[in-house]
């Protein structure tokens, strides 16, 4: 009797109750998520979108010059310079051609990177873009690289990551003419608002030292002084300016190094593979 006393193991009376607690929220969340879809497609078989007048939202939105501003970015590929639309204006799209869901969610945090996705979905017509990638916890400088601890770091990282692929996501389900539209709207906004005042051409020079560059590269690119800057290559700064932020391009793509700064292999590949992650 004593021996079978000591094989005995003691079991948590309370294992299966967890288990079930555990099994019983994830079937919660999961019936909670197919209700969020059923009911989506439901309303998008009831409320159609209009065409008409999800295309009088967006060129209405595109006439804001508060829009317009962030709306293009510019890279260079094959020596011709392209303009595209910034996630700020894929954001407007969607937002008014209406009947899309997009969004980015982390999918989960393992050996040190989160696993996230982006995605657009067209619930009126069941056009759906997702991109799944990995944002490494690791933030890299020219003097090197270093792990992000801190939750904000860590957030920001992944939001700004996010930010390229749900572009590419949006601009996958909206149909191209409408797009190509938008920017055109943008770009007439853009240059019958451009008005050069000494307090935005300063805005601008505090703009670009943020990312790293001088008002002596400002102006070595435009070949004159920044006082003397014109509409025209006022609009072509700011798309420039968005392109960096979207990550399509860095710096040394747009401006010499200054006398005695040289360019590293860092910041070679950069731009390359930045434009390589924002159409993944």
């Amino acid at each position: 009797m004593t021996e079978e006393i000591a094989e005995r193991k003691p079991q948590n009376v309370f294992a299966d109750e967890k288990r079930d607690e555990v099994t019983g929220m994830a079937e919660a969340q999961s019936a909670r998520e197919i209700g969020e879809i059923q009911a989506a497609l439901v309303i998008a078989k009831n409320f159609p979108r209009n065409q008409k007048a999800s295309m009088d939202r967006i060129l209405n939105a595109c006439a804001r010059p508060t829009l317009a501003e962030h709306a293009l970015y510019q890279y260079a590929r094959g020596g011709t310079n392209i303009t595209g639309p910034s996630i700020r204006l894929a954001e407007s799209l969607a937002q008014n051609w209406g009947n899309i869901q997009f969004g980015i969610r982390e999918v989960e945090q393992r050996g040190g990177e989160s696993v996230v996705e982006a995605f657009a979905w067209d619930t009126e017509t069941n056009t759906r873009q997702v991109k799944v990638f990995h944002v490494p916890h690791m933030r890299y400088t020219k003097k090197g690289s270093y792990k992000l601890e801190d939750p904000r770091d860590i957030y920001e990282m992944v939001a700004n990551q996010g930010a390229r692929r749900l572009r590419a996501c949006i601009l996958g389900v909206i149909p191209g003419d409408v797009v190509e539209a938008a920017v055109k709207e943008c770009e007439q906004t853009l240059s019958s608002n451009i008005k050069i005042t000494k307090e935005r051409v300063a805005k601008m020079v505090e703009m670009y030292a943020e990312l790293g560059v001088t008002k002596g590269q400002i102006e070595a690119r435009l070949q004159r002084r920044i006082e003397s800057i014109t509409p025209g290559l006022m609009l072509q700064l700011s798309k420039i300016y968005n392109s960096i932020k979207d990550g399509m391009s860095s710096p040394v793509d747009w401006f010499e190094p200054e006398p005695g700064k040289e360019k590293t292999e860092g910041d070679a590949k950069s731009s390359a593979e930045k434009l390589k992650d924002a159409v993944m």
